[in-house]
Order: C-alpha cells, then structure tokens, then sequence
C-alpha cells in the first residue's frame, strides 16, 4: 500500500530531488483553540496564506534578489515563478541554489536538469547567456561537477525549456549538498529573468523517466510484492472535496499539474508522482495494481466525518471513476485511452481490481455511496472485483458486501491484538454469512507496545521505529491470513516509508533520509521479505499432536512444483520451544531461515542497522519422514523442506 505520507512521495520514492520545484504550495499546522471546536489550522509555513507559496528551499548566490512572482505564470496550473533580479553593479557569478529535500545525494551518475526561465522584457538586453548548472557542497562550497547550457537566447513572450545532463564522478562525504543554476553577472547585470519547474533527477528505478528513487524501489521490489494500491489512504479523500486527489490533474506534462498546495498530511503535493506514474510502476514491479476511487467522501482537517456527496449526485462521482478506468485501461480508439497513449502510453494497462474510496466507516454516507458506485462500476466493468472500505465497522450500519467482492479491513494494534486474533479468519465467511467475499488487509502494523489498558493510545506518538515483537506480532496476523487463502487474497504492512526529516506517522517499515547509506529496513520490513521469500502456491494441513498455538504460530505451505514445502513458524515467546515434525513424504533436505534476537525489543537503528534481519539457521539435516529443532525465543522462523 503506498500514499504520500511522511513525505514518502514528494521527497522520498518519487526520484526527483530538488524541493519545492514549482512553488505549489507549503506546510501547515493545525491544532485546537480554546473557545473553538475541534482543529483549525493554526499560523503556518506561510503566515499570509496557509498552504500558500513559499521560498523555502531556494538561496542566493551572488548578488542577486529572490522573490515570487505570480505576473507572469508558467502555466494555468503553476502560476507562481522565482523571480530573479541582478543589480546593474553585480560581478562575479550569480544565480541560486536549492539545498534538496533536506540534503542532496551527490553519487558518480549522471543527473538530469531542466528548468523553464523566462527574460523580463523591459530590461533584457537581448543578449545571449550561459547558464551554468552544477552539484555543490553546501558545507565546503566545493563543485561537484557542472555542466554549462551555452549561448542561451532567452525568450520574453513566453517561456523555455532548457535539457541538460550533469555527470558527476563524486562520491561526497555526506548529503549536504546543493543545486545551483548560475550566470555571470557580465552577462546579465541589471536584468530580471523567471524560472519555474526546476528539477533534478538521479538515475532511476528501471531507467524510467519521472521516476522511482532506486534505493527505496529496490527494497520495495526486493521484498517480492504482488500489488500496490494507491493513492491512497486519506490522501485520495483530500481535506474538503475541492482539495482530494482528482486523478486529471495528476496525468500529463509536468507543467500542466498544478499540484495541491494542501493534502491530507499538512505538506504539498506535487503530483509529479501520478496516476500514469503509479500504473507504471506496477509495471516496472510486474505487480497488479489496486486503483483506489474517490468515493464522494473527504476527511475534514481533524479527519473526522467529513463533506459528502448527496445520493442526487453521486452521478458525477461516478464519471469521474470511469473516466479515470477509460484511461488506464481503454484502447487507443477511446476518448481517455487515446489522452493515455499521447502520454507516451498506448498500451492499456489491466485493472482487476477497484477499490470505492478509503476507510470510509468513518463517513455516515456510505451506504448510498458504496451501493450507488459498486452498480455503477459493475454495469460498466464486470469482470473487474469491487472491494468494499466498510462492513461492520460504524456503530449504525453494516455494509452487505456483493458476493465476489471484498472488504479491506485496517488494523493499528498492540502485539497482543495480533496474537489473540491469530485464527479470526478461520471460518469467516461461514460465519458471517460472506461464503464468496474475499479480504484484503490493507493496512496493518503494531502501533505501540502492549498497555495495561490494552489499547492504542491514538494521542500518544507511537513507536519510533518497529521493534521484533512488532514484527513477530505482525508475523503472526500474516500468518493467520495465510492459513487462509480463501478469505484473506492479499494483504499489506503500512505505512511503508518515512522521511526521517519530516514525518506524521510511526512505525514505518522503510525510514530514510536524503543520504542513501541512511536508509533503514526495519524488523517489520524483513518479516514482509522473508514470508515472500517462501511463498507457497497451495496451503498444507498441519495437525498438531501435542501442544496448541501459543507461544507457537505455524502454517503451511508447498510451491508450485511440488519440490518444497514451507513451514512457518514464530515464536511469541521468551523460551525456546522444542519442535518436531513428521511429513507424510520423504525428507530429501532442510534449511531454515531465522529472524529473531534475545532481546524482543530489538530494532533497526542508524547506530545499529542489522540488530535484526534474517539469518541462515543452523539446523540438523535429516532423511526419513521426521525432523526436530528447538525454535529460538522471540524468533520468525521459515523452514523449507525439499520433498
């Protein structure tokens, strides 16, 4: 599951490294105000206008004055510029910098720049400039390397694009490093020019253009995924309907997506990371993708029961849903399909999938929306499943889901909520009367530590960071899902990544910062890789002789082929726990792959990277139909069996 949160989009997974590119918007804080219901938002990063523009990101050099300017737009959609003036008595080199999303990974490959620029027509002179891009240390000053854009003839009617490639052989000592666009004030003393869109990207995941940062799509890949729903999460809903995700303003040239000044975690979207950019990366992952619809429902600024649209018009809320389908998936003849290809994509892509908006239990409306929606979608696309945000959640009503189609449930629990509901899913559909509705969990983590009250305390900060009986506890829930596979189709830790600079949530499985040495897989992000290591393609029956779950969990599994079977097994206790199995086959080898650490508190730190990830376990190796270990204390163990 992905959605822009703890600025995992803009300034992490989506590559493009310079921060606040086109001036769409800024940070803002929201609070109470005694004497005022609930939260409002509070003096923000711009004190004028909340989520307004902003220069923050951007720096001088030389003599030079910045300044917005809102008079001569580069487009509809990004309408505020960098104004840059040079004094008639500048000398030596000027321009500005932009010091990245706190920090700039500087690494020997090439970069690729562009920025439009625009010359004030009063007081050009209409000569010819050289712009001078380059890679700098902010510590030191020192340039990385550079690359001269020559003999530029700038226009002042409209604006230019201007391509270049920086090759970098550096590898810098840390990330606090700079972007810089430079001139020499000879050249351009006593004139004003504007520039928008500046960016800077690295080389990319799978080489695609506006694409992944390589690091976090590399350790998302790694971990073998079968799906990504997006965009979200709250952050499809938006903070009022005018502000949610609306997926025409997210596709197309850079310069025509205007963005959203304010989203649903208090910072800017650039929407640079769209939803042509999510469908691709699902095909970069040979993934199926999980396209989540606005719904007609949006969270207020304290996320509450927020505006919805009225049954008279969720017609409306309806098209937009299946234009946005004709997009993905419709042929070149189709009016949608045809905008997609002249996109740089003419093959449809291949939705199965759809799911009618987010957490949507905490809306009273849903039922007129989800019934209104799920037949309108059906009508027009049904082989696609439909899958439902709410069933039994809201205290005055139940959702009746359609046979054939699922619910996504959402779980942010102490470990023992995992524990005890290890076996929930057994039977489920028989006994809640859904024999043919599927379950996603599409959102689960340990939020906190085990509390006396045995409850997550939503105004207490959370985990820093996952710690092992997150991880076993998570292991745990997985593997009840997995028991399961009839019920449970799919399910998804979240959220998957943070911005160690500016974040709104913990725990994360993935954390990061701007230096690519600092990124940090988490115990809960190794339980994901090592279960998708060993995935079966049939559930086996595991009959238990002695003993019950607890502090044993097991499941079993055997691939394809019929060569390897899988028992997974965690310990959820401080002993270790002697285990023997007898297979109805012969045993022709064993291995066995172990996660766990003395300590259940154990975790990832930047001190302490590796205090746990897997490890090859020494096992005995046997032949005949039996085998015996002692399962390690506070272990996530994964035995294969080569039958």
């Amino acid at each position: 599951m992905f959605e822009d949160i703890n600025h995992s989009g803009d300034g992490g997974i989506y590559a493009e490294l310079i921060t606040n590119r086109a001036f769409q918007g800024s940070n803002i804080n929201t609070g109470s105000i005694s004497g005022y219901s609930g939260s409002l938002i509070l003096p923000s990063e711009n004190l004028a206008l909340a989520g307004g523009p902003v220069l923050t990101g951007w720096g001088p050099i030389g003599d030079v004055r910045l300044s917005l300017d809102i008079l001569h737009p580069l487009s509809d959609a990004l309408p505020t510029v960098l104004q840059v003036d040079i004094p008639v008595n500048a000398t030596g080199e000027v321009g500005f910098f932009n010091y990245g999303w706190w920090g700039m990974d500087v690494s020997p490959q090439e970069y690729k720049a562009s920025f439009y620029v625009l010359a004030n027509y009063p007081r050009y002179k209409g000569n010819s400039t050289t712009f001078t891009v380059s890679l700098r240390s902010n510590l030191t000053e020192e340039i990385w390397a550079s690359t001269e854009l020559p003999t530029v003839k700038v226009d002042t009617l409209d604006y230019i694009q201007l391509n270049t490639t920086i090759s970098n052989e550096a590898k810098t000592p840390n990330s606090n490093n700079t972007f810089a666009v430079t001139m020499d004030a000879y050249e351009v003393a006593g004139q004003t020019f504007y520039f928008d869109l500046i960016s800077l990207f690295p080389e990319t995941f799978k080489n695609r253009p506006n694409g992944l940062r390589k690091d976090l799509a590399e350790a998302f890949y790694d971990i073998k995924p079968k799906f990504l729903r997006f965009p979200g999460g709250n952050n499809l809903e938006g903070v009022s309907p005018q502000t949610r995700w609306k997926w025409w303003k997210t596709i197309g040239p850079l310069k025509d997506r205007p963005g959203r000044a304010i989203a649903n975690w208090n910072y800017a979207n650039t929407d640079g990371l769209g939803l042509l950019e999510y469908l691709e990366w699902t095909e970069d992952m040979e993934i199926e993708p999980i396209l989540a619809v606005y719904s007609g429902f949006s969270l207020d600024i304290w996320g509450e029961d927020g505006a919805s649209y009225p049954e008279s018009r969720m017609h409306e809320v309806l098209q937009e849903a299946l234009d946005e389908l004709e997009y993905c998936t419709g042929p070149t003849t189709t009016k949608y399909g045809a905008l997609r290809a002249s996109h740089g994509h003419p093959t449809p892509f291949k939705i199965n999938f759809v799911e009618i908006g987010n957490e949507d239990w905490f809306s009273s409306t849903y039922p007129h929306r989800f019934y209104f929606l799920y037949n309108g979608l059906k009508a027009a696309y049904p082989d696609i499943t439909l899958i439902s945000t709410a069933y039994n959640e809201n205290a005055d009503y139940n959702i009746s889901i359609p046979a054939g189609g699922m619910w996504d449930t959402h779980h942010y629990e102490e470990p023992h909520y995992f524990l005890e509901n290890f076996n929930f899913y057994d039977n489920w559909q028989e006994a809640t009367n859904n024999t043919d509705v599927g379950v996603l969990l599409g959102e689960y983590s340990v939020k906190q530590l085990d509390s006396p009250d045995g409850a997550v305390n939503w105004s207490a900060p959370g985990l820093p960071l996952p710690q092992l009986v997150s991880a076993i506890a998570e292991g745990v829930y997985a593997l009840g899902g997995e028991r399961n596979p009839n019920t449970v189709r799919m399910s998804s830790y979240a959220p998957s990544l943070q911005n160690l600079n500016w974040y709104n949530w913990v725990p994360d499985m993935i954390a990061f910062t701007a230096n690519l040495a600092q990124t940090l897989l988490s115990a809960s992000y190794w339980q994901q890789w090592l279960f998708a290591r060993f995935r079966g393609a049939q559930t086996l029956p595991v009959v238990n002789t002695k003993g019950d779950f607890r502090p044993l969990f097991w499941a079993s599994s055997i691939n394809g082929e019929e060569t390897e079977a899988y028992l997974k097994v965690i310990n959820a206790g401080d002993t270790a726990v002697p285990l023997s199995v007898v297979l109805d086959v012969e045993i022709r080898g064993v291995n066995a792959t172990v996660i766990g650490n003395p300590n259940e508190n154990a975790e990832n730190t930047e001190e302490e990277m590796e205090a746990v990830v897997p490890k090859v376990a020494n096992v005995t190796q046997t032949r005949g139909r039996s085998w015996s270990w002692n399962v390690p204390a506070w272990s996530i163990v994964v035995v294969q069996f080569d039958v």
